[in-house]
């Protein structure tokens, strides 16, 4: 079944994140940093919004359908345990390609990290692939 493009600029409802040291550390381990900085729980990699679970808005998908497409991260300052995070996510696009296995859905979306004085702390675009 076709993802209808209207959701493109369909926006989640805000949700907040508390960052945690022992997620910090936990993330640092997981993909092998060795960074003291990250390993002491202190300041976040810069993949840890990655950690923040926000549905798309407006889609739901079947698990097995998924394939990640990709993301990338714009920070106007470090992520630090204690911060407490408030995210709210858009769909941006929604595109088909055909690949060798048939068609392929992509659905981008944009999400916004917020301090608790509303300011800016990071940008992130993420790709999912729905065959």
């Amino acid at each position: 079944m076709p993802i209808d493009r209207s959701i493109i600029g369909a926006t989640s409802e805000p949700v907040v994140f508390e960052v945690e040291r022992g997620a910090i550390r936990k993330l640092a381990q997981a993909i092998g940093d060795p960074n003291p900085v990250y390993q002491a729980g202190e300041v976040a990699p810069p993949t840890f919004p990655t950690t923040f679970r926000l549905s798309i808005p407006r889609l739901k998908l079947d698990p097995n359908r998924i394939l990640h497409g990709g993301e990338e991260y714009v920070y106007e300052r470090p992520i630090r345990a204690g911060d407490r995070i408030t995210c709210v996510r858009r769909v941006a696009d929604v595109y088909v390609k055909e690949g060798r296995s048939g068609t392929l859905t992509f659905v981008v979306s944009e999400t916004e990290g917020r301090d608790p004085e509303g300011k800016l702390v990071f940008r992130g675009k993420s790709t999912v692939i729905v065959r």
